[in-house]
């Protein structure tokens, strides 16, 4: 994780255990969208991950769509090689 991912973590992390025991879970989308944001952060870094996460985050409303909604995969760069092309 970058450290830019790391430290938006942070605040997931406080949501989750503060805020989120109050609010309650309601979310529509599976994973959650705090769970979601994690993974973006993981997965894609800080920038990415913070972009994919606030578009999420966007779309959990209650006229938006609901479902199995996972983190997309990380495109390979072109420079990097499998052992297919080998």
């Amino acid at each position: 994780m970058t450290p830019l991912a790391h430290i938006l973590s942070w605040s997931i992390r406080a949501y989750r255990l503060i805020l989120s025991p109050w609010v309650g879970y309601h979310c529509r989308y599976h994973p959650t969208c705090s769970q979601y944001a994690l993974e973006a952060l993981e997965k894609h870094g800080g920038i990415k991950g913070g972009w994919l996460a606030a578009k999420r985050i966007a779309r959990c409303n209650p006229w938006g769509q609901c479902g199995h909604d996972p983190v997309p995969e990380p495109k390979s760069s072109p420079n990097s090689r499998t052992a297919d092309s080998e």
